[in-house]
């Protein structure tokens, strides 16, 4: 396997090689890991995402998988790197971390089989689908404010080669706790599958991504809070949510909202807000329920 990523060196974006504890230009300038500055590993011209792929996801909301993935579209604006500040704007309060793999096109692919899809793929990286459940009401399923809103794809550090997609196993951590710890194993689609249905009628390019779905456990983060993304094989996409300098203007559009679709949506499903059962499955002892606390009142 071989990693690369993108750096700001001499404050122009660099292609870097990781050898070691250094990041290595072309040129032969060097630069120690700790000290570089991330960007992106690639700049893609798109970045499709699966909605539901992983069972334990699927478990937790207590519905079931369509027969095919369906997929939502994060503008480039969204693209951050490792390391960037996460924006949760003033006025909104339903930021949703959710780890995952990204998978980074190497050439024009469209029309192609499964078999032949590991051929387009450059290789992978971590990322991070993060959600503004404050506009889920709204959109009519695209969750372009949702999942579009400035920073909200975090991508890296490195795009790393020759990787192999099975068995891996992908947690979530705030603040050093585990939130999220699921494996590929449980993805219905893998990633082959979704290379070769996506470009059966959209043209992927160079660099562009296909976010590949998260597991169960997608929770709420505050300002403050220190995200990680761990792949095994892959490495660690860490981030920092801040409040946004400016808040949602007022004066134009739908604002964020606190309904029960949104709470109950952010909170994992459901279950709980609804009284249907208390959270399951991978990461569930992670959060204290509410049904098990009005048990434990009774």
């Amino acid at each position: 396997m071989s990693e690369y990523r993108r750096i700001l060196l001499e404050g122009y974006p660099t292609v870097v090689q990781r050898h070691g504890d250094e990041l290595v230009a072309g040129d032969g300038r060097r630069i120690g890991i700790e000290d570089a500055i991330h960007l992106s590993p690639v700049k893609p011209r798109k970045i499709i995402c699966v909605h539901l792929n992983y069972k334990s996801r699927v478990d937790e909301f207590m519905t079931k998988l369509p027969a095919t993935p369906t997929y939502f579209h994060k503008p480039i604006t969204a693209l951050c790197g490792h390391g960037a500040d996460i924006v949760r704007p003033k006025r909104c309060k339903w930021l949703n971390y959710e780890g995952e793999i990204a998978i980074v096109i190497g050439r024009y692919c469209r029309n192609i089989s499964q078999a032949e899809a590991g051929d387009y793929i450059a290789g992978y990286s971590v990322s991070n689908d993060y959600g503004l459940h404050d506009f889920r009401d709204t959109d009519a399923g695209s969750m372009l404010r949702v999942k579009g809103s400035d920073t909200l794809c975090p991508v890296g550090p490195a795009l790393v080669t020759d990787w192999d997609f099975r068995n891996k196993r992908i947690r979530t951590l705030v603040n050093g706790t585990v939130k999220q710890d699921g494996n590929t194993n449980e993805m219905e689609w893998d990633m082959h599958y979704l290379v070769a249905d996506i470009a059966r009628n959209i043209t992927l390019e160079p660099s562009d991504l296909l976010l590949s779905g998260t597991p169960a456990n997608s929770r709420p983060v505050e300002p403050g809070d220190v995200v990680t993304v761990e792949v095994e094989g892959l490495g660690s996409l860490t981030n920092t949510i801040v409040e946004g300098p400016t808040a949602i203007r007022d004066d134009v559009g739908h604002q964020p909202m606190t309904t029960e679709e949104v709470v109950s949506t952010a909170m994992g499903g459901d279950w709980e807000f609804r009284g249907i059962r208390a959270p399951r499955g991978p990461g569930s002892a992670h959060y204290k329920s509410r049904l098990e606390d009005d048990s434990e009142s009774n």
